[in-house]
């Protein structure tokens, strides 16, 4: 990662919200000398579960965290229901974010969330580690210039309640990105929701439509006993693709998420290139919400 002209020494002071999964990872990535790590500083953690310190990083309030001149960066590994109010208090307080996916359940906030960055001059950054997987790199050398005519991605996992990480479609937005990332902007055909509340089991299949009308079709299925899984089918012209061969191990993607982060903190990225990220985020945003409206229309 080149320097770029930045002041020698100079880091920003970094808090991370939330200490579940994604934020011990978070915490391990800052402490351990990497080379985005040194642009970064750890100042402490922010969690409503009274902690105290953790591996020798002080646990602050969020008052502070707001507050405090020397935190310019928040790292938002909260549960997905809060990271609109915590992304809106910090780029309030006119700190940069970095925030895991989904940054919002509704499109609208997105939207305004977005255009908040702009007018603070802070970077607000969504976490995409799924981009930054094996698969993902084997996925897009393989359909590069090949014409689709069908295709499908179903995932499966143990349960998830919804209160805490929103309806399916924004709590699996990872696998909409795929779909947008490799084939570009979609449409809704239809959607259907199955759930059997007491056994913690859902479905929900959703039918979407490339640029050039071919089907892709999306499910998710979560509950008890169904192992973290993904299975795709995409059917080109010139022959087929069923299910991933083993690509290697992801290594380190929330620190090359991170290195990204860096990079844009430090203006590394075009105009050119921020814009049509932010494009792609607010329109898989928007394609969850139309999901779960037409979700919901139909109970």
């Amino acid at each position: 990662m080149s320097t770029g002209g930045r002041i020698q020494g100079r880091k920003f002071g970094v808090v991370v919200v939330g200490v579940g999964r994604a934020g011990s990872v978070r915490i391990r990535d800052l402490r351990n000398p990497h080379a985005s790590s040194a642009f970064l500083n750890l100042i402490g953690f922010v969690s409503r579960r009274e902690l105290g310190n953790t591996d020798e990083v002080q646990q602050i309030s969020l008052e502070d965290a707001l507050s405090s001149q020397e935190v310019e960066v928040a790292y938002i590994c909260s549960e997905s229901s809060s990271h609109a109010d915590y992304i809106r208090q910090f780029l309030n307080a006119g700190k940069h974010v970095l925030v895991e996916y989904p940054m919002t359940l509704s499109w609208a906030e997105a939207q305004d969330l977005w255009t908040l960055a702009e007018q603070k001059g802070k970077v607000l950054h969504e976490e995409h580690v799924e981009l930054l997987m094996e698969e993902f790199a084997f996925l897009k050398k393989e359909v590069v210039g090949k014409d689709l005519l069908k295709g499908s991605l179903l995932f499966t996992a143990g349960p998830l309640e919804e209160e805490r990480f929103g309806f399916p479609a924004f709590s699996g937005i990872s696998r909409l990105t795929w779909l947008v990332s490799l084939f570009g902007e979609l449409s809704l055909v239809s959607a259907t929701l199955e759930e059997q509340k007491e056994d913690q089991y859902m479905k929900m299949t959703v039918c979407l439509e490339t640029e050039n009308k071919r089907p892709l079709t999306w499910i998710e299925e979560k509950g008890p006993g169904l192992k973290r899984n993904r299975h795709l089918s995409f059917h080109f012209k010139s022959g087929s693709l069923e299910n991933m061969p083993n690509v290697g191990v992801n290594k380190n993607i929330f620190l090359k998420d991170q290195n990204i982060f860096v990079q844009k903190l430090l203006g590394q990225f075009s105009e050119k290139e921020l814009a049509a990220e932010k494009k792609r985020i607010l329109h898989c945003l928007w394609l969850a919400e139309e999901i779960q409206k037409y979700c919901y229309s139909k109970k």
